[in-house]
């Protein structure tokens, strides 16, 4: 059921876990041997950030701006237009939370290449809690013109989605996690900015979901389809590692094949991953969607276990919303 090219250790217990943002830290690093155009800033968060790899290897390339998001993102926009790739990191509570109207104004309508990257997202920052815990970063980003969205399911994709974002020309945001989530991906797993991944094939069965997920709560998404495989029930589960452009082709190959899709990721329902297939399908090819994520209220501090299964993210939720939704079929 699990495709080839990933983990194929991902369901046992002692599967390995890293944080996706050390992937970014890497990535930005490696970047940084490669291409000397590559530079970073940050507002004060070198380490939680992982920026700190890259800013000790090339202190010369990089800008330590203090707890200044506005002013980090017109910077970079000011060395993107003269040449430069600037990657810009902060949680992305505040930035870019906290930073939006320069990101607008200074990156997006001036369409330079700036990479933005929104760290400790979701609510899995845990004990952190709401003030910390960004759950409306996606629709802020979708919402901008010129703006790519991309939201990587581990540390080796987000590695990939680094190097991605530096090779392409363009505003772009990327959000990552705090917390530690298995490794589902492999060096062999593709990634292309804009390209949905089947990660599990469905069983022959009479009914059938598909379950895209974006993020590093795709591990739940993949544990969950897993289950319902299991059990008689066809399950597909998808990587929708970039949101925006969104694979309008496998949505609706998905559509198409399946009996309902359900959604899932750290983010609020209204304006995220969710939303964006949703407003996709309604036009053409109208299909049940049942949306998992964080409805109309803040996060809270708690483990990112009790807090997955708080919101309903977690395996058994999943699980559970896609046999409620067979009731009708």
């Amino acid at each position: 059921m699990l495709k080839e090219h990933l983990n194929q250790k991902l369901f046992d217990a002692d599967v390995e876990t890293i944080a996706n943002r050390v992937g970014y830290g890497t990535g930005l690093l490696a970047l940084g041997e490669k291409n000397e155009d590559v530079v970073a800033l940050c507002a004060d968060l070198t380490e939680s950030t992982q920026t700190h790899l890259f800013a000790e290897k090339f202190p010369e390339r990089f800008i330590q701006m203090g707890i200044a998001e506005q002013s980090m993102a017109s910077v970079a926009s000011g060395m993107a237009a003269m040449g430069k790739i600037p990657f810009v990191a902060s949680y992305a509570m505040f930035s870019p939370g906290r930073s939006w109207e320069q990101v607008r104004t200074t990156i997006a309508y001036n369409n330079v290449n700036v990479k933005i990257i929104g760290a400790h997202s979701g609510i899995s920052v845990g004990p952190d809690g709401a003030t910390h815990q960004a759950l409306e970063d996606i629709a802020l980003m979708r919402v901008v013109p010129n703006m790519i969205v991309v939201a990587p399911c581990d540390a080796l994709e987000a590695d990939r989605a680094t190097h991605a974002l530096a090779e392409y020309v363009g505003p772009a945001y990327m959000r990552l996690a705090r917390e530690k989530t298995a490794v589902i991906t492999t060096p062999k797993t593709p990634f292309v900015v804009g390209k949905a991944e089947v990660y599990m094939e469905r069983v022959d069965a009479p009914h059938g979901v598909a379950i895209i997920a974006s993020g590093t709560v795709l591990v739940e998404a993949l544990r969950a389809g897993k289950i319902l495989n299991e059990k008689g029930i066809g399950a597909t589960v998808v990587n929708m590692a970039t949101i925006k452009p969104l694979d309008e082709a496998m949505v609706l190959s998905l559509a198409k094949t399946h009996n309902f899709i359900v959604t899932v990721e750290e983010h609020q329902t209204a304006g995220g991953m969710g939303s964006a297939v949703a407003e996709f399908l309604s036009e053409t090819h109208p299909i049940k969607v049942v949306r998992l994520g964080v409805h109309d209220m803040f996060g809270q501090s708690g483990t990112q276990e009790e807090l997955l299964a708080h919101y309903n993210l977690d395996t058994a939720a999943i699980v559970k919303a896609t046999l409620t939704e067979l009731v009708d079929f």
